[in-house]
C-alpha cells in the first residue's frame, strides 16, 4: 500500500512539439500583442485598466464635444468659426498624449527588466534589437489610439455632417495629413519615453521624469525666448510643441500662437524656425533616443 501523500512517477519520456512553428514573425507578433494588452490592463484586474482608459477618454472627449457642437449649430452658421482645425486639435490634448506615453513606455520596458522576463523573450527567436523593435511598435500603436483616433473621428463625423472637406480629393489629402501628423507626434513621444524608460528598472521613476521633462522643456524655452530675449532657435528644445508645430506645417498652417509666461502673445514664425530645421530636430531626437536605448540594452546583463 502506498501512502496517500506519497508521490509516484509511473512513466517518463519526451514528447516533441508538433504544433505550428511561427518563428521570428510569430514571436514578434506575440510580443507586440502581449505588450499592448499589458499596457491597457487587458487580462488583468480592474485597477490596471483605470489609468490608461481614463487618459484615452480625456483625449477623445474634446473631439466628441466638437462633433456635438457641429451637429447642433444651425445650417446658416459657419461651423468652422467655432471648430478647431485638425492641426489645432492637438493643442487641446497634447497633455493627455504625453501622459499616456509616460505611462505605457515605462510599463513596457521596466517591468520586463525588473521581473527578468527580458531573458525569457531573448530565449525565443528574438534578440535585443528585435525585442526593442517589438516594444517600439507596440508603443507607437498604443500612442496612435490618442494621436490618430480623435482627429480621424472628427474627420469622419464632420464629413457626415457636411462640415468636412468639399471633395473626395480634399478628403483623401486631409486623411493622409492626419495620419502623417499622428505618426510625427507618436514616434517622437514614443522614442523619448522609451529612452527615458531604459534608465531605471522601477517604472515610476521614468514615468515621473517624462511628466516633468515634457512641460518643463516648454516652460524653460518660453522663458528664455520671451523673457530673456534669446534666440528663437531654442524653440527646437520645446519637446511637446515641436511635433505640434510640425503638424501645423503638415496641414499648411505655417504659424502657431502661444501664450508667454507673462501673458503676452507670441508667434512661432516660419522665418524664425524653418520647416527643415524642425524636421532635422525631430530626426535628431528620434535618432538620439534610438542610439541611447541601444547603448543601454547592449550593456545590459540578462539572466536567462
Amino acid at each position: 500500500m502506498t501512502a496517500a501523500n506519497e508521490a509516484q512517477i509511473f512513466d517518463q519520456g519526451y514528447r516533441r512539439y508538433d504544433g505550428p512553428r511561427t518563428g521570428f514573425g510569430g514571436a514578434l507578433r506575440s510580443l507586440i500583442v502581449h505588450s499592448m494588452k499589458h499596457a491597457l490592463g487587458l487580462g488583468r484586474s480592474a485597477r490596471f485598466k483605470i489609468l490608461p482608459f481614463v487618459v484615452i477618454a480625456f483625449a477623445y472627449l474634446p473631439a466628441i464635444g466638437f462633433i456635438a457642437l457641429a451637429a447642433l449649430l444651425p445650417e446658416d452658421v459657419d461651423a468652422q468659426e467655432f471648430l478647431p482645425s485638425y492641426a489645432g486639435y492637438y493643442g487641446a490634448v497634447v497633455g493627455a498624449i504625453y501622459l499616456f506615453a509616460a505611462f505605457i513606455a515605462p510599463l513596457l520596458l521596466c517591468t520586463d527588466r525588473r521581473t527578468s522576463l527580458l531573458g525569457v523573450y531573448l530565449a525565443s527567436p528574438l534578440n535585443r534589437p528585435t525585442y526593442l523593435l517589438g516594444k517600439a511598435i507596440a508603443t507607437v500603436l498604443l500612442l496612435l489610439i490618442v494621436t490618430l483616433g480623435p482627429p480621424l473621428l472628427m474627420l469622419i463625423a464632420f464629413t457626415l455632417e457636411s462640415q468636412g472637406p468639399g471633395s473626395i480629393v480634399e478628403w483623401i489629402d486631409v486623411f493622409f495629413k492626419i495620419v502623417l501628423s499622428s505618426l510625427t507626434m507618436g514616434i517622437m513621444f514614443a522614442a523619448l519615453s522609451l529612452a527615458i524608460s531604459s534608465v531605471s528598472d522601477r517604472w515610476i521613476v521614468p514615468a515621473a521624469a517624462i511628466i516633468l521633462i515634457m512641460p518643463g522643456s516648454a516652460i524653460v524655452t518660453d522663458v528664455l525666448i520671451w523673457e530673456a530675449d534669446m534666440t528663437p532657435m531654442l524653440h527646437l528644445l520645446n519637446l511637446p510643441n515641436l511635433p505640434r508645430e510640425l503638424i501645423f506645417r503638415i496641414h499648411g498652417e505655417a504659424r502657431q500662437s502661444f501664450s508667454s509666461p507673462s501673458g503676452t502673445a507670441s508667434l512661432w514664425r516660419e522665418s524664425e524656425n524653418s520647416t527643415t530645421s524642425l524636421w532635422l530636430a525631430w530626426l535628431g531626437y528620434v535618432g538620439a533616443s534610438i542610439a541611447f536605448i541601444w547603448y543601454r540594452y547592449r550593456q545590459l546583463l540578462v539572466r536567462r
